[in-house]
């Protein structure tokens, strides 16, 4: 696997690549690589020529500093894993390399209304910076194909609707939440879980399991508050259990069988947020 560190190497990579008839499929990720990730970049590897990574600690989407310091950094373990996924490339550059005429967007992004629920209410401000580092790593790898986790749903829609507006040359790929053998969503922020904390964090998946199987038993009010309530009394903090349109994420009040439809919670447990969803 070659690690490249600045721009214009990757570039000149990535155009040899090209010109020798491989296609490239790109994962973006902030590093602290696990199974979810792995599988990305495994997808990737057998949808094109080559497989290129990027690791990179996005300062532009933390709406809490303490948060940035905190996320774990674990480069020399990501290494490893992605040589034996049969990642190609590695992007891994400083800052400056991604935004050489600073962090501040110089016009917003019109992301609509999937940037204004869940995430976008909690987060204000955070999709932006996901835009904008999303976007900048693609004008940089130009991949033909970008792969992305669906436990991180809402962001999904929100690059697709990115995409979309620059028009990008790029097909994306929405790979199916891996996930523990409680259910628990894969993800970095998992590491800072504590032992007592870890073997509570399954009743996330647990709640959309329920709201999955009850979907024709039970309003999704009552499922909604018997969520909240398992999830409180257990010492969570729910910001939100939802239902919305899984194509436009439109908040749905109830179930509806007319249209495709996603569940999606997101809860503290401590100081450490984690997200969920199912497609019911």
């Amino acid at each position: 696997m070659y690690i490249f560190h600045k721009s214009e190497a990757l570039k000149a990579y990535l155009d040899e690549q090209k010109a020798a008839g491989n296609s490239s499929g790109f994962v973006p990720t902030m590093g602290a690589l696990h199974q979810g990730h792995l599988s990305l970049i495994r997808q990737a590897r057998t949808e094109n020529g080559i497989a290129v990574c990027s690791i990179f600690v996005n300062p532009t989407q933390f709406n809490d500093p303490q948060d940035l310091a905190k996320y774990p950094r674990t480069i020399e373990a990501d290494i490893a894993l992605l040589i034996e996924a049969g990642c190609d490339a590695l992007f891994l550059p400083e800052v400056d390399e991604v935004y050489p005429d600073g962090q501040q967007l110089k016009e917003p992004y019109d992301l609509g209304y999937v940037e204004t629920v869940l995430e976008g209410a909690f987060r204000p401000g955070h999709f932006q910076g996901v835009a904008q580092v999303v976007e900048r790593l693609l004008l940089l790898t130009a991949p033909d194909r970008l792969y992305l986790g669906q436990k991180d749903y809402q962001q999904c829609m929100v690059l697709k609707r990115l995409i979309e507006l620059k028009q990008l040359p790029v097909t994306l790929h929405i790979v199916p939440t891996s996930r523990e053998a409680d259910g628990l969503a894969m993800s970095s922020r998992n590491r800072r879980l504590t032992e007592p904390q870890r073997a509570l964090a399954g009743l996330l998946y647990q709640c959309l399991v329920s709201i999955q199987v009850k979907k024709n038993l039970q309003p999704f009010a009552i499922v909604q508050k018997e969520c909240r309530e398992i999830l409180e009394k257990k010492g969570f903090r729910p910001d939100y259990i939802q239902l919305a349109d899984a194509d436009t994420l439109e908040l749905l009040e109830e179930y509806d069988a007319n249209r495709p439809v996603v569940a999606l919670i997101a809860a503290f447990i401590g100081d450490i947020r984690l997200i969920d969803n199912l497609i019911l």
